[in-house]
């Protein structure tokens, strides 16, 4: 039973879920040609068969209950490479007896598009066929620019198709509103060790009788294939595919005998491919982990991350960039020798190029996980612009203007303006620099630095409160 169960399990061909329902794939399942890639005939044909995604999958899940009832809304598929977009619309038009139309964003336009509409509609008005749902499944659909986008609009309202679109970037910044308004969102992770190992033990048994041989493999052969795949299932029968066809059966009694190992898999395999997109999600996540890093004071996860972009083909000089933001950011004032030193890495790379540049940048990345942390100026400064656009009627006060004229001078401009040079230790004590109607209201505060405890800014807080409290004890105070 287990076996008949398991032979089953594989053989779909692309265009099983055309139009038929669930119960008619078994007829088709031998259909598949036999030269199809090993990861065409492991495509699985039903939730049963289905690996991974349980967060949205789970036996009680709203998804997995809509799916198996028939009842399909237009929805959007977000995940890694290999982690079954494509194979989970296709189960989801299965269910729901609906005429899958494929486009590639890649490759298609808005005449295709335009096509594949009124193809719907022609089968939306057809009730002698089974086929009157149509599922429009759009792989990389972030490819379409807003118009392509948008000609979907009114035809997923009207319900002449189920739109379904996959896509490997964060729909948030990729996709249009409108589009996110009417498709549910659904997030698709890697896949996990336990879950590629069922993948691999079902590839095992289907190329063994497919092909008559034994494949002899063992557990760190296992563990190199599994881990060379990082999630992606795809990947991992591919990689087994071509390791398999690079090896000549030997004979092994009544059997033919491939034998994999750890070494063999790493030469089909050779050197791996950095996840890594400029402008994309992978992009912007190991940017994201460098700064965490720097910010959070750990060297060696800093150098790690910067290692990888660097791997992954990522420019150091954006990296550089980003030191110089992390030095106002979150350094600050804290250790104002940090931003200098970012300065310093940028122009090295320049000088001398990226062999030495790299490890300059590298420099001033460890400098700034050590450095002490503030983040007092960023926190000021967008306080400032928040109160500079609440209050950005007021008028600069008559004794802080510049007078340039005889006619200003008769104004008020720049009169009773105390000179700081000319006062005690170069301070007018009791001086205010803000609009009065600012300086003495209720409800806005105008304490923007708050400078912490740690490295330069001690100094630097200790000063400012020896400087308020002049102002404090001054008999000169500009507002009463």
């Amino acid at each position: 039973m287990e076996d008949e169960q398991q032979t089953n399990l594989f053989g779909l061909a692309q265009n099983v879920f055309a139009g038929q329902s669930v119960h008619d794939h078994a007829a088709t399942a031998t259909s598949i040609s036999a030269s199809a890639p090993l990861a065409a005939k492991m495509r699985p044909q039903n939730l049963i068969d289905y690996v991974g995604q349980q967060h949205i999958l789970g036996e009680s899940s709203p998804l997995r209950q809509a799916i198996l009832q028939g009842h399909c809304h237009s929805l959007i598929f977000w995940g890694p490479p290999g982690s079954g977009k494509t194979t989970l619309a296709e189960i989801i038009a299965a269910h729901a007896n609906a005429k899958v139309v494929r486009l590639s964003a890649v490759t298609s336009g808005i005449k295709d598009i335009r096509q594949a509409i009124e193809q719907a509609k022609i089968r939306a008005n057809n009730n002698s066929t089974k086929e009157s749902k149509t599922v429009l499944f759009v792989d990389e659909v972030h490819r379409f620019n807003k118009s392509q986008q948008d000609a979907f609009l009114p035809f997923i309202e009207d319900g002449t198709i189920i739109f379904i679109g996959a896509t490997t970037e964060n729909p948030a910044f990729e996709l249009n509103q409108a589009i996110l308004s009417r498709a549910r969102v659904y997030t698709l992770k890697k896949l996990n060790i336990n879950e590629l190992s069922q993948v691999l033990k079902r590839a095992l048994s289907l190329v063994s009788k497919e092909q008559g041989i034994n494949i002899v493999i063992d557990d760190n052969a296992k563990k190199s294939l599994l881990n060379r795949s990082d999630g992606d299932a795809r990947r991992l029968l591919n990689l087994l595919e071509n390791c398999l066809d690079s090896q000549v059966p030997s004979v092994d009694g009544q059997m033919n005998k491939i034998t994999l190992t750890v070494d063999l898999i790493a030469q089909v395999a050779g050197s791996k491919i950095a996840l890594y997109d400029k402008g994309g999600d992978a992009f912007y996540d190991l940017i994201s982990a460098f700064h965490k890093s720097v910010r959070g004071s750990d060297p060696n996860a800093a150098l790690y991350w910067y290692a990888r972009i660097l791997t992954g083909g990522g420019d150091a000089l954006y990296v550089a960039r980003r030191l110089l933001a992390i030095a106002s950011e979150d350094i600050g004032n804290a250790d104002p020798r940090a931003i200098q030193l970012a300065i310093n890495a940028w122009d090295t790379f320049h000088r001398v190029g990226p062999s030495e540049g790299e490890r300059a940048i590298a420099q001033a990345a460890v400098y700034m996980a050590l450095a002490p942390k503030s983040n007092a100026i960023y926190m000021a400064f967008n306080q400032a612009k928040a109160l500079a656009e609440q209050t950005s009627s007021l008028d600069v006060p008559a004794h802080l203007k510049n007078s340039t004229s005889e006619i200003t001078k008769n104004l008020g401009y720049g009169g009773d303006y105390r000179y700081a040079h000319n006062e005690i230790n170069a301070f007018a004590a009791g001086e205010n620099y803000f609009p009065e109607a600012l300086a003495t209201a209720n409800g806005y505060n105008t304490e923007l630095y708050q400078p912490s405890e740690r490295g330069l800014e001690k100094q630097l807080k200790e000063k400012l409160d020896y400087l308020n409290q002049l102002n404090q004890n001054s008999s000169e105070q500009r507002y009463d």
